[in-house]
Protein backbone atom coordinates (compact mmCIF):
# COMPACT_ATOMS: atom_id res chain seq x y z
CA UNK A 1 0.00 0.00 0.00
CA UNK A 2 1.23 3.49 -0.92
CA UNK A 3 0.67 6.54 1.29
CA UNK A 4 1.49 9.97 -0.15
CA UNK A 5 1.79 12.89 2.25
CA UNK A 6 2.32 16.63 1.82
CA UNK A 7 2.43 17.33 5.56
CA UNK A 8 6.11 18.31 5.32
CA UNK A 9 5.47 20.96 2.69
CA UNK A 10 5.01 24.38 4.28
CA UNK A 11 1.54 25.82 3.73
CA UNK A 12 2.75 28.70 1.55
CA UNK A 13 4.47 26.18 -0.76
CA UNK A 14 1.55 23.77 -1.03
CA UNK A 15 -0.59 24.08 -4.13
CA UNK A 16 -4.31 24.79 -3.84
CA UNK A 17 -5.45 21.47 -5.32
CA UNK A 18 -9.05 22.65 -5.64
CA UNK A 19 -8.04 25.57 -7.85
CA UNK A 20 -6.70 23.18 -10.50
CA UNK A 21 -9.60 20.70 -10.50
CA UNK A 22 -10.90 21.69 -13.95
CA UNK A 23 -7.42 21.67 -15.51
CA UNK A 24 -6.66 18.26 -14.03
CA UNK A 25 -9.98 16.86 -15.23
CA UNK A 26 -9.28 18.19 -18.73
CA UNK A 27 -5.90 16.44 -18.81
CA UNK A 28 -7.35 13.27 -17.30
CA UNK A 29 -9.80 13.19 -20.21
CA UNK A 30 -6.83 13.36 -22.62
CA UNK A 31 -5.17 10.42 -20.89
CA UNK A 32 -8.34 8.39 -20.46
CA UNK A 33 -9.58 8.92 -24.03
CA UNK A 34 -6.09 8.96 -25.56
CA UNK A 35 -6.51 12.32 -27.30
CA UNK A 36 -3.46 14.27 -26.04
CA UNK A 37 -0.08 14.72 -27.71
CA UNK A 38 1.69 11.40 -28.14
CA UNK A 39 -1.48 9.45 -27.36
CA UNK A 40 -0.32 6.63 -29.65
CA UNK A 41 2.00 5.68 -26.77
CA UNK A 42 -0.60 5.41 -24.03
CA UNK A 43 -0.77 1.63 -24.27
CA UNK A 44 0.61 1.33 -20.73
CA UNK A 45 -2.50 3.07 -19.33
CA UNK A 46 -4.68 -0.07 -19.24
CA UNK A 47 -1.93 -2.66 -19.81
CA UNK A 48 -2.07 -4.08 -16.24
CA UNK A 49 -5.62 -5.31 -16.89
CA UNK A 50 -5.43 -5.97 -20.64
CA UNK A 51 -2.03 -7.62 -21.07
CA UNK A 52 -1.66 -10.84 -23.08
CA UNK A 53 -2.06 -13.64 -20.51
CA UNK A 54 -0.71 -16.24 -22.95
CA UNK A 55 2.50 -14.28 -23.48
CA UNK A 56 3.02 -13.89 -19.73
CA UNK A 57 2.53 -17.64 -19.36
CA UNK A 58 5.14 -18.26 -22.08
CA UNK A 59 7.50 -15.90 -20.29
CA UNK A 60 7.08 -17.81 -17.03
CA UNK A 61 7.72 -21.16 -18.73
CA UNK A 62 10.83 -19.93 -20.55
CA UNK A 63 12.17 -18.19 -17.44
CA UNK A 64 11.81 -21.42 -15.48
CA UNK A 65 13.69 -23.26 -18.23
CA UNK A 66 16.48 -20.67 -18.16
CA UNK A 67 16.76 -20.81 -14.36
CA UNK A 68 17.10 -24.60 -14.50
CA UNK A 69 19.69 -24.64 -17.29
CA UNK A 70 21.83 -21.49 -16.97
CA UNK A 71 23.52 -19.65 -14.12
CA UNK A 72 23.56 -16.19 -15.74
CA UNK A 73 21.23 -14.08 -17.85
CA UNK A 74 22.68 -11.19 -19.84
CA UNK A 75 20.07 -8.49 -20.40
CA UNK A 76 21.15 -6.64 -23.53
CA UNK A 77 19.45 -3.26 -23.84
CA UNK A 78 19.70 0.45 -23.10
CA UNK A 79 17.46 3.06 -21.50
CA UNK A 80 14.01 1.71 -20.78
CA UNK A 81 15.08 -1.66 -22.19
CA UNK A 82 17.07 -2.40 -19.04
CA UNK A 83 16.48 0.28 -16.38
CA UNK A 84 13.05 -1.00 -15.39
CA UNK A 85 14.03 -4.63 -14.88
CA UNK A 86 17.26 -3.60 -13.13
CA UNK A 87 15.29 -1.34 -10.79
CA UNK A 88 12.73 -4.03 -9.94
CA UNK A 89 15.25 -6.84 -9.48
CA UNK A 90 17.52 -4.80 -7.20
CA UNK A 91 14.62 -3.34 -5.20
CA UNK A 92 13.11 -6.75 -4.46
CA UNK A 93 16.09 -9.14 -4.40
CA UNK A 94 18.67 -6.69 -3.04
CA UNK A 95 22.23 -6.10 -4.20
CA UNK A 96 23.56 -9.49 -3.05
CA UNK A 97 20.69 -11.80 -3.99
CA UNK A 98 20.42 -15.48 -3.24
CA UNK A 99 18.37 -16.19 -6.38
CA UNK A 100 19.72 -19.00 -8.53
CA UNK A 101 20.27 -16.98 -11.72
CA UNK A 102 22.62 -13.98 -11.77
CA UNK A 103 21.45 -11.06 -13.91
CA UNK A 104 24.05 -8.88 -15.65
CA UNK A 105 23.56 -6.00 -18.09
CA UNK A 106 25.20 -5.16 -21.38
CA UNK A 107 24.20 -3.02 -24.35
CA UNK A 108 23.83 0.05 -22.12
CA UNK A 109 27.24 1.61 -22.83
CA UNK A 110 29.98 1.90 -25.44
CA UNK A 111 32.75 1.80 -22.82
CA UNK A 112 35.31 -0.82 -23.94
CA UNK A 113 36.55 -1.42 -20.38
CA UNK A 114 33.11 -2.41 -19.07
CA UNK A 115 32.27 -4.50 -22.12
CA UNK A 116 35.63 -6.31 -22.03
CA UNK A 117 35.24 -7.21 -18.36
CA UNK A 118 31.69 -8.53 -18.85
CA UNK A 119 32.79 -10.67 -21.81
CA UNK A 120 35.74 -12.05 -19.83
CA UNK A 121 33.44 -12.80 -16.90
CA UNK A 122 30.99 -14.64 -19.17
CA UNK A 123 33.68 -16.96 -20.52
CA UNK A 124 33.45 -18.85 -17.22
CA UNK A 125 29.66 -18.70 -16.92
CA UNK A 126 26.89 -20.84 -18.38
CA UNK A 127 24.98 -17.87 -19.72
CA UNK A 128 21.85 -17.06 -21.71
CA UNK A 129 20.90 -13.81 -23.45
CA UNK A 130 17.81 -11.62 -23.53
CA UNK A 131 18.21 -8.98 -26.23
CA UNK A 132 15.73 -6.10 -26.05
CA UNK A 133 15.39 -3.66 -28.93
CA UNK A 134 12.48 -2.36 -30.95
CA UNK A 135 14.46 -1.93 -34.15
CA UNK A 136 17.46 -4.13 -33.59
CA UNK A 137 19.71 -1.30 -34.78
CA UNK A 138 20.32 0.69 -31.57
CA UNK A 139 24.08 1.17 -31.65
CA UNK A 140 25.01 0.29 -28.06
CA UNK A 141 22.68 -2.72 -27.88
CA UNK A 142 23.43 -4.04 -31.36
CA UNK A 143 27.21 -3.96 -30.88
CA UNK A 144 26.92 -5.76 -27.55
CA UNK A 145 24.50 -8.35 -28.90
CA UNK A 146 26.81 -9.10 -31.82
CA UNK A 147 29.68 -9.64 -29.34
CA UNK A 148 27.52 -11.77 -27.01
CA UNK A 149 26.11 -13.89 -29.82
CA UNK A 150 29.60 -14.54 -31.19
CA UNK A 151 30.94 -15.50 -27.76
CA UNK A 152 28.01 -17.80 -27.01
CA UNK A 153 28.17 -19.57 -30.38
CA UNK A 154 31.92 -20.10 -30.01
CA UNK A 155 31.38 -21.42 -26.49
CA UNK A 156 28.47 -23.85 -27.00
CA UNK A 157 27.84 -24.05 -30.75
CA UNK A 158 25.15 -22.49 -32.93
CA UNK A 159 22.34 -24.93 -32.12
CA UNK A 160 22.69 -24.69 -28.34
CA UNK A 161 23.11 -20.92 -28.61
CA UNK A 162 19.76 -20.65 -30.36
CA UNK A 163 18.05 -22.20 -27.34
CA UNK A 164 19.83 -19.78 -25.01
CA UNK A 165 18.75 -16.56 -26.73
CA UNK A 166 15.41 -14.78 -26.44
CA UNK A 167 14.48 -11.45 -28.02
CA UNK A 168 11.98 -8.78 -27.03
CA UNK A 169 11.27 -6.75 -30.13
CA UNK A 170 8.67 -5.57 -32.62
CA UNK A 171 5.82 -7.93 -33.39
CA UNK A 172 6.42 -7.98 -37.15
CA UNK A 173 9.36 -5.89 -38.38
CA UNK A 174 12.89 -4.72 -37.67
CA UNK A 175 16.39 -6.18 -37.87
CA UNK A 176 16.13 -8.06 -34.56
CA UNK A 177 12.79 -9.61 -35.51
CA UNK A 178 14.21 -10.77 -38.85
CA UNK A 179 17.26 -12.28 -37.11
CA UNK A 180 15.08 -13.98 -34.50
CA UNK A 181 12.89 -15.50 -37.19
CA UNK A 182 15.90 -16.68 -39.19
CA UNK A 183 17.62 -18.23 -36.15
CA UNK A 184 14.50 -19.55 -34.43
CA UNK A 185 14.92 -17.53 -31.23
CA UNK A 186 12.03 -17.32 -28.80
CA UNK A 187 10.50 -13.85 -29.09
CA UNK A 188 8.23 -11.61 -27.02
CA UNK A 189 6.54 -8.42 -28.08
CA UNK A 190 7.65 -4.87 -27.36
CA UNK A 191 4.29 -3.17 -28.03
CA UNK A 192 4.08 -0.39 -30.63
CA UNK A 193 2.01 1.77 -28.29
CA UNK A 194 4.32 1.67 -25.24
CA UNK A 195 7.58 3.62 -25.14
CA UNK A 196 10.74 2.29 -23.51
CA UNK A 197 10.53 4.22 -20.26
CA UNK A 198 7.00 2.91 -19.68
CA UNK A 199 7.79 -0.65 -20.80
CA UNK A 200 8.85 -2.32 -17.53
CA UNK A 201 5.33 -3.77 -17.21
CA UNK A 202 5.64 -5.50 -20.60
CA UNK A 203 7.87 -8.39 -21.69
CA UNK A 204 10.75 -5.88 -21.71
CA UNK A 205 10.79 -5.98 -17.92
CA UNK A 206 8.84 -9.13 -17.21
CA UNK A 207 11.22 -11.66 -18.75
CA UNK A 208 14.37 -10.58 -16.84
CA UNK A 209 12.30 -10.08 -13.68
CA UNK A 210 10.91 -13.62 -13.97
CA UNK A 211 14.44 -14.99 -14.49
CA UNK A 212 15.41 -13.33 -11.21
CA UNK A 213 12.79 -15.49 -9.47
CA UNK A 214 10.25 -12.69 -8.91
CA UNK A 215 6.51 -13.31 -9.28
CA UNK A 216 5.59 -11.25 -12.36
CA UNK A 217 1.86 -11.88 -11.98
CA UNK A 218 1.96 -10.36 -8.50
CA UNK A 219 3.92 -7.45 -9.97
CA UNK A 220 1.22 -6.92 -12.60
CA UNK A 221 -1.48 -7.28 -9.94
CA UNK A 222 0.13 -4.40 -8.07
CA UNK A 223 0.12 -2.35 -11.27
CA UNK A 224 -3.56 -3.23 -11.74
CA UNK A 225 -4.42 -2.02 -8.25
CA UNK A 226 -2.70 1.29 -8.97
CA UNK A 227 -4.48 1.53 -12.32
CA UNK A 228 -7.78 1.28 -10.46
CA UNK A 229 -6.77 3.54 -7.56
CA UNK A 230 -5.52 6.38 -9.76
CA UNK A 231 -8.19 6.15 -12.46
CA UNK A 232 -10.02 9.12 -10.96
CA UNK A 233 -10.26 12.64 -12.44
CA UNK A 234 -10.96 14.19 -9.03
CA UNK A 235 -7.72 15.85 -7.92
CA UNK A 236 -8.80 15.70 -4.27
CA UNK A 237 -9.02 11.89 -4.43
CA UNK A 238 -6.07 11.01 -6.67
CA UNK A 239 -2.64 10.96 -5.01
CA UNK A 240 -0.81 10.45 -8.31
CA UNK A 241 -2.34 13.62 -9.67
CA UNK A 242 -1.71 15.46 -6.40
CA UNK A 243 1.97 14.57 -6.62
CA UNK A 244 2.11 15.72 -10.25
CA UNK A 245 0.36 19.00 -9.44
CA UNK A 246 2.52 19.83 -6.42
CA UNK A 247 5.76 19.31 -8.36
CA UNK A 248 4.33 21.42 -11.23
CA UNK A 249 3.39 24.20 -8.78
CA UNK A 250 6.82 24.21 -7.15
CA UNK A 251 8.44 24.47 -10.58
CA UNK A 252 6.15 26.90 -12.38
CA UNK A 253 5.03 29.17 -9.55
CA UNK A 254 7.83 29.02 -6.99
CA UNK A 255 10.77 28.61 -9.39
CA UNK A 256 12.22 25.38 -8.00
CA UNK A 257 14.66 23.85 -10.47
CA UNK A 258 15.43 20.36 -9.12
CA UNK A 259 13.47 17.48 -7.64
CA UNK A 260 15.59 15.15 -5.52
CA UNK A 261 14.29 11.60 -5.13
CA UNK A 262 15.59 10.21 -1.84
CA UNK A 263 15.45 6.73 -0.38
CA UNK A 264 17.03 5.06 2.63
CA UNK A 265 18.14 1.78 1.05
CA UNK A 266 21.03 1.21 -1.42
CA UNK A 267 18.91 -1.38 -3.26
CA UNK A 268 16.74 1.48 -4.56
CA UNK A 269 19.59 3.21 -6.42
CA UNK A 270 18.49 1.79 -9.78
CA UNK A 271 14.87 2.63 -8.97
CA UNK A 272 16.11 6.21 -8.71
CA UNK A 273 17.73 5.87 -12.14
CA UNK A 274 14.51 4.49 -13.69
CA UNK A 275 12.54 7.38 -12.15
CA UNK A 276 14.99 9.94 -13.54
CA UNK A 277 14.65 8.58 -17.06
CA UNK A 278 10.87 8.51 -16.77
CA UNK A 279 10.51 12.15 -15.79
CA UNK A 280 13.47 13.76 -17.58
CA UNK A 281 12.84 12.08 -20.93
CA UNK A 282 9.10 12.71 -20.67
CA UNK A 283 9.20 16.35 -19.55
CA UNK A 284 12.53 17.86 -20.58
CA UNK A 285 11.43 19.63 -23.75
CA UNK A 286 10.93 23.18 -25.07
CA UNK A 287 13.27 24.60 -22.38
CA UNK A 288 10.90 23.38 -19.66
CA UNK A 289 10.77 21.03 -16.68
CA UNK A 290 12.46 20.19 -13.43
CA UNK A 291 15.82 18.48 -13.46
CA UNK A 292 15.58 15.25 -11.51
CA UNK A 293 18.33 14.09 -9.19
CA UNK A 294 18.58 11.44 -6.51
CA UNK A 295 20.19 10.45 -3.23
CA UNK A 296 20.41 7.34 -1.10
CA UNK A 297 20.41 8.22 2.59
CA UNK A 298 22.04 7.99 5.01
CA UNK A 299 25.06 7.52 2.72
CA UNK A 300 24.58 10.78 0.82
CA UNK A 301 23.81 12.77 3.96
CA UNK A 302 27.59 12.70 4.49
CA UNK A 303 28.19 14.39 1.13
CA UNK A 304 25.29 16.03 -0.70
CA UNK A 305 23.49 16.40 2.61
CA UNK A 306 25.48 19.56 3.32
CA UNK A 307 24.22 21.24 0.15
CA UNK A 308 20.66 20.08 0.72
CA UNK A 309 20.65 21.51 4.24
CA UNK A 310 22.42 24.82 3.66
CA UNK A 311 23.03 25.31 -0.07
CA UNK A 312 21.06 27.38 -2.58
CA UNK A 313 17.32 26.74 -2.38
CA UNK A 314 16.81 25.26 -5.82
CA UNK A 315 15.45 21.84 -4.88
CA UNK A 316 12.66 20.00 -3.15
CA UNK A 317 12.66 16.36 -2.06
CA UNK A 318 10.44 13.38 -2.71
CA UNK A 319 11.12 10.63 -0.19
CA UNK A 320 10.45 6.91 -0.70
CA UNK A 321 10.43 5.07 2.60
CA UNK A 322 9.52 1.44 3.30
CA UNK A 323 8.08 0.99 6.77
CA UNK A 324 8.83 -2.71 7.20
CA UNK A 325 12.23 -4.04 6.03
CA UNK A 326 12.55 -7.46 4.42
CA UNK A 327 15.30 -8.31 6.91
CA UNK A 328 16.57 -6.81 10.15
CA UNK A 329 19.78 -6.89 12.18
CA UNK A 330 20.13 -6.51 15.95
CA UNK A 331 22.96 -4.35 17.31
CA UNK A 332 25.12 -6.31 19.81
CA UNK A 333 26.50 -5.10 23.11
CA UNK A 334 30.26 -4.64 23.61
CA UNK A 335 31.90 -4.95 27.02
CA UNK A 336 34.33 -2.04 26.48
CA UNK A 337 31.88 0.22 24.61
CA UNK A 338 34.75 2.23 23.13
CA UNK A 339 32.52 3.41 20.28
CA UNK A 340 29.83 4.52 22.74
CA UNK A 341 27.12 2.51 21.03
CA UNK A 342 25.90 0.39 23.93
CA UNK A 343 22.92 2.71 24.28
CA UNK A 344 21.69 1.09 21.05
CA UNK A 345 22.49 -2.51 22.07
CA UNK A 346 19.52 -4.80 21.57
CA UNK A 347 17.86 -2.44 19.11
CA UNK A 348 17.37 -3.30 15.45
CA UNK A 349 18.95 -1.39 12.57
CA UNK A 350 15.45 -0.66 11.22
CA UNK A 351 14.82 1.38 14.37
CA UNK A 352 18.03 3.39 13.84
CA UNK A 353 17.34 3.87 10.12
CA UNK A 354 13.81 5.06 10.92
CA UNK A 355 15.09 7.66 13.38
CA UNK A 356 17.57 8.85 10.76
CA UNK A 357 14.63 9.23 8.37
CA UNK A 358 12.54 11.16 10.90
CA UNK A 359 15.47 13.34 11.96
CA UNK A 360 16.43 14.15 8.36
CA UNK A 361 12.83 14.94 7.44
CA UNK A 362 12.65 17.42 10.31
CA UNK A 363 16.04 18.95 9.48
CA UNK A 364 15.27 19.46 5.80
CA UNK A 365 11.62 20.47 6.00
CA UNK A 366 11.65 22.59 9.16
CA UNK A 367 15.19 23.90 9.57
CA UNK A 368 16.06 24.26 5.87
CA UNK A 369 12.47 24.98 4.76
CA UNK A 370 12.75 22.48 1.90
CA UNK A 371 9.42 21.05 0.68
CA UNK A 372 9.36 17.30 1.35
CA UNK A 373 6.80 15.02 -0.29
CA UNK A 374 6.77 11.60 1.36
CA UNK A 375 5.76 8.30 -0.26
CA UNK A 376 5.52 5.47 2.25
CA UNK A 377 5.17 1.80 1.38
CA UNK A 378 4.18 -0.63 4.12
CA UNK A 379 6.63 -3.19 2.69
CA UNK A 380 8.61 -3.84 -0.48
CA UNK A 381 7.55 -6.78 -2.63
CA UNK A 382 6.49 -7.45 -6.21
CA UNK A 383 2.94 -6.21 -5.60
CA UNK A 384 3.80 -2.93 -3.86
CA UNK A 385 6.57 -2.15 -6.33
CA UNK A 386 4.11 -2.66 -9.18
CA UNK A 387 1.85 -0.13 -7.46
CA UNK A 388 4.69 2.36 -7.07
CA UNK A 389 5.92 2.19 -10.66
CA UNK A 390 2.43 2.64 -12.08
CA UNK A 391 1.86 5.54 -9.64
CA UNK A 392 4.90 7.31 -11.08
CA UNK A 393 3.93 6.58 -14.70
CA UNK A 394 0.44 8.01 -14.19
CA UNK A 395 1.83 11.04 -12.35
CA UNK A 396 4.40 11.61 -15.09
CA UNK A 397 1.77 11.73 -17.83
CA UNK A 398 -0.24 14.29 -15.85
CA UNK A 399 2.89 16.29 -15.00
CA UNK A 400 4.08 16.53 -18.61
CA UNK A 401 0.65 17.55 -19.88
CA UNK A 402 0.52 20.26 -17.20
CA UNK A 403 3.71 21.62 -18.80
CA UNK A 404 2.00 21.34 -22.20
CA UNK A 405 4.64 18.98 -23.61
CA UNK A 406 4.33 15.55 -25.20
CA UNK A 407 5.15 12.99 -22.47
CA UNK A 408 5.96 10.20 -24.91
CA UNK A 409 8.52 11.44 -27.43
CA UNK A 410 12.23 12.20 -27.03
CA UNK A 411 13.37 14.32 -29.99
CA UNK A 412 16.47 15.56 -28.14
CA UNK A 413 17.85 12.04 -27.86
CA UNK A 414 18.15 11.77 -31.64
CA UNK A 415 20.56 14.71 -31.98
CA UNK A 416 23.57 12.99 -30.41
CA UNK A 417 22.92 9.90 -32.54
CA UNK A 418 23.02 11.88 -35.79
CA UNK A 419 26.28 13.58 -34.78
CA UNK A 420 27.82 10.26 -33.69
CA UNK A 421 26.79 8.49 -36.90
CA UNK A 422 28.27 11.35 -38.98
CA UNK A 423 31.57 11.14 -37.08
CA UNK A 424 31.61 7.35 -37.44
CA UNK A 425 31.07 7.61 -41.18
CA UNK A 426 27.70 5.87 -41.31
CA UNK A 427 26.12 6.11 -44.73
CA UNK A 428 23.46 8.81 -44.97
CA UNK A 429 24.86 10.88 -42.10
Amino acid sequence: MIKVSFSHVNEEKLVDFEAYKDKVKEIDDKIRNKTGAGSDFLGWYDWPTSYDKDEVNRIQIKAKEFIENYDTLVVCGIGGSYLGSNAVIDAINGLYPTSKMKIVYLGNTLDPNYIHQILEYLKNRNFAICCISKSGTTTETSISFRLLKTLLEEKVGIEKARKAIVCVTDKEKGALKVLANNEGYETYILPDNIGGRYSVITAVGLFPIACAGIDIVEFLNGCAKAQKDYDNPNILENDAYKYALERYFLYSELNYKVEMLCSYEPRFRMLNEWWKQLFDESEGKEDKALLTSSCVFTTDLHSLGQFIQEGSKILFETIIYVDKPNYDVEIPSDKDDLDGLNYLAGKNLSFVNNKAYEGTLKAHSEHANIPNITINLDEMNAFTLGELLYFFMKACAMSAYLLDVNPFNQPGVEIYKKNMFHLLGKKGY
